[in-house]
């Protein structure tokens, strides 16, 4: 066995020997082996290296790929102050990156489009729309200001020999500023990656300042697109983090949105092409889009009547490209390795990087400066004292040296080191002209003027963190004008897809046959509904199932109701009548639907098999009808009809078995009257943060709605509204109040008049409730100076010709209410400086009305006392009412023996 597998291994080396070796010789007579066992390997490794090293991931010294360094160093090379045709440049850059022309052109476009280290002339392209810049041959460029004086530095760069060997290139640029973070990067290695997100430039100077000054310092990126983003999760720029950007939607009237900022990494091209494909799917409703796009995004969104701008806007955020959601990873190359970090690690070593650059460039000029102060003592000394007459008997250079040397020694002992012969060769080379109009004094200053310099560069080596803070400050003072934040920071809700995906379907239903689905088109026709809903489905046998909806679905025959299912949904209640079994009792029962498992059936009755529904309805806002049950006349049954009330009878889960009703057989069940709802009115806050309404106790409490309640809401634009409140409302950047509107209490303003150019007091009610309505003149230089929404409110007016006279304004007295459009009453023609609204004059509200919870017995203990002794199967809800106290001490006494919680009529 073993000499077979012997065998077998030496066929196996003696093909791998064959197939991996290369046949040469040096004639053609002589063949040799050469083996290549492991060259794929070491060739994968150092073209992987290659990759991450070379081309698609930045230094951390300088922040920069290998060919940005070299587009660098190239424009610096040819740097004369002027423009250089950009082809120009490309081509000496050639001199230094081993790879072709339109890659160094398109890099090129990418650094130029950051606006930061090149000064741009021709068409660049444009970030926004995804223009492409024009040919090479057609744009010029130059280093700007800032690139001079941060990226550069000959004296203290390292130097390397270019790929083919014939020039130097900087192995790492001495870049004194975070310029990796201010213009990110983005790169794709062999099993690699990076994308750091572009960075704030001022914040960055700030954070840098904050660290040297040993604070603490937060940095979050910033797009030149705009937009808003959410840095929630963004996790200093590591692995893992997320950062979600939208763009800047605005509402400019009920039919008209325009997008005014794009999110980071899309163009409005592609960010159109995706609001076009959610139409053509019918999740949006868009009729016409128009781009308006030049120097600043504008893309006007038309709406088809009767649909909703609130609801439109979460939709783009949903389902277009006006929502992107960004993975960073923070990768750079350190001492030829990569490194995984933080951005606030990069700000860190970027930082104490400038400071060492500073240090050297400090020490390098010191250097020169006692260098200078060396020689210009000499020289003095070799005037003043007219050492160059002893070397005119000299007749060899060693004798002229000598002789100098000779000179010098009594003067020396103030120099700050030794005389080389360089020191005195330089001497000798003093021109005579030089000599004679040798200024003593001028040369005092001179040097003088080098030890003051000498002092300022010690002193800045001394406090070399001041410097380096001051260094920053600078750069500041003179760079950051026109470089402020553009992104907007924000907290984003989430929007659920289902709840604002339009409506671009049709649903039906055989109940019969029990089939649901949007292709039955000669069947029953439900709703309108979206291809991404949920839709909610009970039969007549008791059961409940919820399913997506599709073409055709069977869910069972018998169908007694098919709606849109909304999730979490506590509004709608459910009201339900039963027979268990074929011979049981009847139950009654209200219920909520709040969480399923998609597709399970669900059993609402107990389970008995042969159960039958008599009584079902949906109430959308927990609304309880009167229905009158009609039994069958068998035997000695008394009572055959009465009626029940729902509002009676307390909501609870769907499995519980409900209360029982009787234990005959019923008839009928029809309906009688329609109920109110009884629900409590629903408590309404409003986040601050995120600028949206909820129901999560999250912000400030607005109030507790019922219905018919509304939201008064005011710009500072002079527009006012009253409408009923959705949590899917967006509201605009100016609003000034928000708050739950009481139709009896007026709105109170103090605003200037454009046109009249004096001020106005006026008091008025909302008169058209949904219609928003401006308050104020429509001339443009109309403004809203105050407004209260006070019953009795008081005003403080300062007036800029008398600042220590004010005006007290009651509005109560000054003027009556009026309708929206008055003018009002003028309240003075003086410019008004200040107004502050004081304490209110008191006033005693109404007293609202108080819903109160309609609660039930717990249906096991009522099955347990009442069948007993209180025949509730004869006997009408008003009977039930007049025995209330006496069932009440029962089920006392009950508790009492149980000890448990028990629920009243």
């Amino acid at each position: 066995m073993s000499d077979e597998i012997n065998e077998q291994d030496e066929i196996i080396n003696s093909e791998e020997s064959t197939n991996s070796a290369v046949f040469q010789g040096d004639s053609p007579n002589e063949e040799t082996i050469t083996k290549v066992t492991g060259m794929y390997k070491e060739w994968f490794l150092d073209y992987a290296s290659y990759v991450i090293l070379e081309r698609a991931v930045p230094a951390l010294m300088d922040g920069l790929k290998p060919v940005q360094r070299r587009i660098m160093h190239s424009m610096k090379d040819l740097d004369d102050g002027r423009y250089n045709k950009v082809a120009n440049i490309v081509g000496h850059t050639m001199q230094y990156h081993p790879h072709g022309d339109a890659s160094i052109a398109d890099a090129m476009v990418q650094i130029a489009q950051k606006e930061l280290l090149i000064d741009m002339q021709g068409n660049w392209g444009n970030i926004l729309t995804g223009d492409r810049a024009a040919a090479s041959r057609y744009i010029e460029a130059r280093l700007s200001k800032f690139a001079l004086e941060v990226v550069f530095n000959p004296k203290t760069t390292k130097w390397q020999s270019s790929y083919d060997g014939r020039k130097k290139e900087p192995i790492n640029l001495p870049v004194k500023f975070p310029l990796l973070l201010a213009q990110g990067a983005e790169g794709i290695a062999v099993g690699l990656s990076t994308k750091i997100l572009p960075h704030n430039f001022i914040e960055l100077i700030d954070a840098s300042i904050k660290y040297l000054k040993g604070k603490s310092f937060t940095i979050l990126p910033d797009f030149l697109t705009g937009g808003i983003a959410d840095f929630t999760h963004y996790n200093d720029g590591k692995r893992g983090g997320k950062v979600r950007v939208r763009a800047k939607i605005s509402q400019f009237d009920k039919k008209t949105l325009i997008i005014t900022e794009i999110p980071f990494g899309t163009t409005t091209t592609t960010l159109i092409e995706s609001i076009i494909k959610a139409n053509e799917k019918g999740t949006i409703k868009i009729r016409k889009i128009e781009d308006n796009t030049a120097a600043e995004v504008e893309i006007v969104l038309h709406l088809p009547p009767n649909v909703s701008p609130d609801k439109t806007i979460d939709a783009l955020y949903a389902f277009t490209s006006c929502e992107n959601s960004i993975s960073p990873l923070c990768c750079i190359i350190e001492v030829n390795k990569p490194l995984f970090g933080g951005v606030t690690q990069m700000l860190k070593h970027s930082t104490d990087n400038t400071v060492l650059l500073l240090k050297r460039e400090l020490e390098i000029q010191l250097d020169e400066l006692e260098e200078q102060w060396h020689f210009a003592s000499l020289e003095r000394i070799f005037i003043e004292n007219r050492i160059y007459r002893d070397i005119e008997e000299e007749e060899t250079w060693e004798g002229v040296i000598e002789a100098i040397d000779k000179g010098l020694k009594p003067h020396i002992a103030f120099l700050k080191r030794v005389i080389t012969f360089e020191d005195i060769e330089r001497l000798t080379e003093i021109r005579i002209k030089k000599i004679s109009k040798f200024d003593i004094d001028k040369a005092k200053q001179f040097i003088e003027s080098l030890e003051d310099k000498i002092a300022g560069v010690k002193h800045h080596l001394n406090t070399l963190i001041e410097f380096a803070i001051d260094y920053f400050k600078n750069l500041k003072d003179k760079y950051a004008k026109g470089k402020e934040r553009k992104t907007e920071i924000r907290i984003f809700d989430d929007i659920e897809a289902t709840k604002v995906a339009m409506n671009n379907a049709k649903l039906y239903v055989n109940r019969t046959e029990g089939f649901v689905g949007t292709s039955l088109k000669k069947d029953e026709f439900v709703t309108d509904c979206s291809n991404i809903d949920d839709i909610i489905v009970f039969r007549k046998d008791g059961k409940m199932m919820v399913t997506k909806v599709d073409a055709k679905n069977f869910v069972g025959k018998d169908i007694i109701h098919v709606a849109v299912f909304k999730k979490k949904d506590r509004r709608t209640v459910y009201n339900f009548i039963y027979k268990d079994g074929n011979r049981g009792p009847s139950y009654m029962k209200r219920f909520t639907v709040t969480g399923i498992t998609r597709d399970k059936e669900y059993d609402l009755t107990n389970g008995s098999k042969g159960s039958e529904v008599y009584y079902f309805s949906a109430n959308p806002n927990g609304e309880a009808e009167v229905v009158t049950i009609n039994l069958r006349s068998v035997g000695s049954i008394k009572k055959l009809k009465w009626d029940i009330d729902f509002a009676d009878l307390a909501i609870k889960g769907r499995d519980v078995r409900g209360n029982t009703i009787t234990k005959f057989a019923i008839k009928s069940i029809d309906f009688k009257s329609e109920g109110v709802s009884t629900l409590k009115p629903r408590k309404i806050w409003f986040d601050d943060t995120v600028q949206r309404l909820n129901v999560d106790e999250r912000g400030e409490l607005l109030g507790e709605f019922k219905a018919e309640d509304k939201l008064l809401i005011i710009t500072q634009n002079g527009k006012a509204k009253a409408v009923k409140p959705d949590l899917a409302m967006h509201f605009e950047d100016d609003m000034i109040i928000l708050e739950k509107w009481i139709p009896q209490k007026p709105i109170s303003a103090i605003y200037f008049d454009g046109e009249k150019e004096r001020y106005y007091v006026k008091r008025f009610m909302i008169e058209t409730p949904e219609k928003e309505e401006l308050f104020i003149s429509d001339h443009p230089k109309s403004q809203l100076e105050i407004v209260a929404t006070d019953y009795r409110p008081i005003a403080e007016v300062f007036l800029t010709k008398r600042n220590l006279e004010k005006l007290k304004v009651n509005f109560e007295e000054f003027i009556a209410v009026k309708g929206i459009k008055a003018f009002g009453n003028q309240l003075t023609i003086e410019k008004i400086k200040q107004v502050n609204l004081l304490e209110p004059l008191p006033f005693e509200e109404p007293e609202e009305e108080i819903i109160e919870d309609i609660e039930v017995v717990d249906e096991e203990i009522v099955d347990d006392i009442l069948p007993l002794e209180i025949p509730i199967v004869e006997k009408s809800t008003a009977d039930l009412k007049e025995e209330k106290p006496i069932i009440k001490k029962r089920i006392e006494n009950k508790k009492n023996d149980n000890d448990s919680q028990i629920k009243l009529f």
